[in-house]
């Protein structure tokens, strides 16, 4: 197996993972009512609790970083960050469906990035199936009505925002392979610096979603909530992060993050297996078109 096909298939297993995110923290925010940066909060946090013992157990070198590393690792933490906020921020102002076309943005945000910062190539097939996947992303969450996009200035700049931090999470990770740095190493310091900075998100009580002081921090949950929470960290979010940030050892960023417009698709197509939400001939049609975008860079020529 060639290094590019082996990348793309570490990336569609970590995908895959990543895509039963949508339908948990949907669960979590409308059944029991989770602000959704304390949500964010507890699932970077319980994504620590989970890697730093198994590393531990595992293989306790991949915890050893160097001093110079630690502010990489904090800006990389501060990006995931603001990526989730400004993600929740985005929701808040234009809805799910057009926030998750806006965030996928990020599709060409990466393209043109990585062309510029690591000299990744730009051609008219990769332009192209950025515009096909995009087109897809509209069609899967449904963005194609017209009334859906109603954006006032701030809800475009946020929107625009959440899709260029998107990108830059690629980039960070794609700068993380470069400096040849484990990618698990790279998930548990990147969650723990996003743990103490979702924590100082949490505190500031005008952000939508943030739990506005330390004592409103614990969510209110049954126990079938924390398990469910627990589940979110452990399984979607390490797996889905983890697979998706080492893939990049072997494939472009660009490419990468092509591939995480999967997620939309994949999402639905478990929300009518879970929940029983119906797909549409227009949602069929729009997963049609990602998947064509993934054959185009499937058959790229690296």
């Amino acid at each position: 197996m060639s290094r590019t096909s082996k990348g793309y298939i570490i990336a569609i297993i970590g995908i895959t993972f990543w895509s039963v995110t949508g339908v948990l923290i949907s669960y979590l925010i409308t059944t029991f009512g989770i602000p959704a940066l304390v949500l964010a909060f507890w699932r970077d946090l319980f994504v620590c609790v989970a890697l730093v013992p198994a590393l531990f157990l595992i293989r306790r070198s991949l915890l050893c970083i160097k001093v110079s590393q630690i502010k990489f690792f904090a800006f990389y933490g501060l990006i995931l960050a603001v990526f989730n906020s400004i993600w929740a921020l985005s929701v808040k102002a234009n809805g799910a469906a057009v926030a998750t076309v806006i965030a996928y943005s990020s599709a060409g945000f990466t393209a043109i990035l990585a062309y510029w910062l690591f000299k990744e190539k730009l051609g008219l097939h990769k332009i192209l199936a950025v515009i096909l996947s995009l087109s897809g992303c509209v069609l899967v969450s449904g963005a194609y009505r017209l009334d859906m996009w109603k954006l006032d200035p701030i809800g475009l700049t946020v929107g625009l925002l959440s899709g260029l931090f998107f990108a830059g999470y690629s980039l960070m990770g794609k700068e993380a392979a470069r400096r040849k740095l484990n990618p698990w190493t790279s998930l548990v310091y990147s969650f723990a610096f996003g743990t103490v900075f979702m924590l100082i998100f949490n505190l500031i009580p005008v952000l939508p979603g943030s739990a506005g002081s330390i004592n409103a921090l614990l969510p209110d949950l049954p126990i079938n909530g924390w398990i469910i929470l627990i589940v979110l960290a452990f399984v979607p979010t390490i797996f889905g992060f983890g697979l998706y940030n080492s893939s990049m050892n072997y494939i472009p960023a660009s490419n990468a993050n092509l591939l995480a417009t999967l997620e939309p698709v994949l999402t639905a197509i478990e929300a009518y297996i879970f929940l029983d939400e119906q797909m549409t001939i227009l949602q069929i049609i729009g997963g049609l078109f990602i998947l064509s975008a993934m054959l185009m860079i499937f058959l790229e020529k690296e």
